[in-house]
């Protein structure tokens, strides 16, 4: 057995970031999850030795959080946890070399740049992204911990458990196996780097749970959950039935006083999508001109699988019968006046949606995720949705609501309310619908921002600017709801005003310390072509 114990040790540090992870209850074990990895970073030289673990603990925890990809595709999940498992892997590496070569404090320091800077890439739009398991998102259901969020971030959250893992890390390893004296120093700093954000969080801001936040307004804003089997939903000839199922459910709740509504991702969805430059004209929308008119007084948010045409090649369009044309996932702005304004999803998910050039060879393997890996084309901008009553709205379809610089950049521009629309039901009734809806929490409190979010299939729900949710409506489940929400601009944030600062702080820090510890590494090298009497045999 004891041949196998850090393999044992490896594996044990995958389930213990599994057993923290939304949406368990049992966050607090993110604080000691890495002590695993650390422990077998200090006890074994080789680096391809501790490679290997390191993966079997990156793979562990990316399965054990995340298999519920499998339900769409099983080659493309496999894909994703193998490739994913490897760029975390990374960091860990860099570390151990920088341990090596700069000390054991640089070292420590140069982990917590090489993860914060892999998150931040991660957080990009580069092809692969896919920051799902960002160490910051371990709190989404604890946001009475985290109102500090509206600073730093989830960047912050990072920083936090990177932090409070090394102290107590260095506390074990300082005593293990000491006689005589203990030391309690790092233990202390430990602890009370622990409790104090959590502390400033509870003491330094509004209480969560009072009801003093729902607004006194009467205007109110309707959440569409109108349940259709994603799989179904593509299948031909159904898009009439389940455009009347929309127009009914939301029937149900809108009153004199609901100024917007909220239907989900791809709610408007017909084979070979719809023209925007001509939805007035469609005859299968006539439905919902007519629903429009009766509700003049109401706008219209909702999910669109669309296209535009072009005279002449753009970046991303594609051709056919010798014409151009650009697919987007997208969501329009109507009213009973016609379409006042479009968005097309920019953050597009591997695999599903794009995927980069040199990935192109594996495309059908990610055919059944309901999406197109020719690419849908992107929005640049973060142009707000100005609805005719007063909200000015930051759209976000699907799983960009996981990005929260990102999703910032809408509230710089203006935006008082953020609206998610989105179908998990692909993934159907597994964690990933609860983590994404968790994280939505968090975008809340880093904008300070109500949030209206439409789930295909569930959770939709209302979250306030201190991530508290407001009627959530169970999996599975055909449902509408509504909620006062106040048209006021909201208040922007140290993290609105200035983005995810101290992630770009630990990327420079990570371009320092490598190029620091290359040229180390370059001295000693040619000082050993030089000297190479002076070398000893342990060198």
């Amino acid at each position: 057995m004891k041949r196998y114990i850090n393999l044992f040790i490896a594996i044990a540090g995958g389930l213990l970031l599994w057993a923290a992870w939304p949406a368990s209850s049992l966050s607090v074990i993110i604080f000691f999850a890495w002590l695993p990895l650390l422990w077998l970073e200090s006890k074994i030289e080789s680096r391809k030795k501790f490679f290997g673990l390191t993966y079997v603990t990156m793979f562990i925890w990316n399965v054990s959080t995340t298999w519920w990809i499998w339900n769409a595709s099983a080659p493309g999940a496999v894909s994703a946890f193998l490739a994913n498992s490897l760029l975390m892997c990374l960091p860990w590496l860099g570390f151990k070399i920088a341990k090596k070569w700069l000390g054991e404090l640089p070292g420590y320091i140069a982990l917590i740049a090489f993860w914060m800077c892999f998150e931040y890439i991660h957080l990009q739009d580069w092809g692969l992204s896919w920051p799902w398991l960002t160490l910051g998102n371990a709190f989404a259901i604890h946001p009475e911990w985290i109102q500090w969020y509206e600073y730093t971030g989830t960047s912050g959250g990072s920083l936090w458990i990177l932090v409070v893992n090394i102290f107590l890390f260095r506390h074990i390893k300082n005593n293990f196996n000491r006689e005589g004296t203990k030391r309690y120093k790092n233990l202390v700093a430990g602890i009370l780097i622990l409790i104090a954000p959590v502390a400033f969080s509870l003491l330094g801001f509004t209480p969560t749970s009072s009801s003093k936040l729902l607004p006194a307004t009467k205007s109110n804003i309707v959440v569409v959950q109108p349940n259709i089997d994603p799989y179904e939903k593509i299948a031909a000839g159904t898009f009439e039935a389940q455009l009347q199922k929309l127009i009914a459910i939301s029937e149900k709740e809108i009153d004199n006083n609901t100024t917007l509504v909220v239907w989900p991702e791809t709610a408007l969805y017909m084979g070979n999508g719809i023209d925007e430059q001509n939805m007035r004209e469609n005859f299968f929308l006539n439905p919902l001109w007519s629903f429009l008119k009766r509700h003049p007084n109401t706008s219209l948010l909702t999910g669109v699988e669309s296209f535009r045409m072009f005279d002449a090649k753009t970046k991303y369009s594609r051709e056919f019968g010798g014409q151009y044309f650009e697919a987007y996932n997208g969501a329009v702005l109507l009213d009973s006046n016609g379409a006042s304004s479009f968005y097309h999803k920019s953050m597009l998910v591997p695999g599903v949606e794009t995927l980069p050039w040199f990935l192109r060879f594996i495309d059908k393997w990610f055919e059944k995720f309901g999406g197109t890996t020719a690419g849908y084309a992107k929005q640049i901008e973060r142009a707000v949705l100005t609805e005719k009553n007063g909200y000015k709205i930051a759209p976000s379809i699907c799983y960009e609501s996981i990005y929260g610089e990102f999703m910032s950049k809408y509230v710089r521009n203006g935006a008082n309310l953020v609206c998610i629309v989105t179908n998990d039901g692909w993934w159907k009734k597994t964690p990933g619908h609860k983590q994404h809806m968790n994280y939505a929490r968090l975008r809340a409190i880093e904008t300070r921002t109500w949030v209206a979010r439409s789930a295909n299939t569930g959770i939709s729900c209302f979250i306030d600017p201190y991530g508290n949710v407001y009627n959530p409506q169970p999996y599975n489940t055909t449902a509408a709801n509504k909620l006062s929400i106040p048209v006021n601009a909201a208040s922007k944030t140290f993290f609105v005003r200035y983005g995810d600062i101290l992630s770009r702080v630990m990327a420079g820090l990570s371009i320092l310390l490598l190029v620091y510890t290359i040229s180390l590494k370059f001295r000693k090298v040619v000082f050993k072509k030089k000297f190479p009497a002076l070398q000893t045999d342990h060198e």
